[in-house]
């Protein structure tokens, strides 16, 4: 299974529902909590083209965007592939 990273802040509802779809698919992930900022809010900012919304979801290093993104993605049914890579 690919790395899977997600950047989170606690008490984000959108957070909580990538995160419930990752679990769906049974995917582990690391979650970063941004929630103070510092660096890795930084690094999520390079690294999302400046999208500072959470959550940022990255697959393989590609960047899948936020949670309507991932679920857009997934509904499409471009999720699995990735997941399956």
């Amino acid at each position: 299974m690919p790395k899977i990273e997600i950047y989170t802040k606690a008490f984000c509802p959108y957070c909580t529902r990538a995160k419930m779809l990752l679990d769906s698919k049974h995917a582990e992930y690391e979650e970063i909590d941004i929630s103070m900022g510092g660096p890795r809010r930084t690094e999520m900012l390079e690294r999302a083209n400046g999208r500072t919304t959470v959550p940022q979801v990255f697959i393989a290093g590609q960047h899948i965007g936020g949670s309507d993104d991932l679920a857009a993605l997934d509904a499409r049914g471009g999720l699995d592939p990735l997941l399956a890579a």
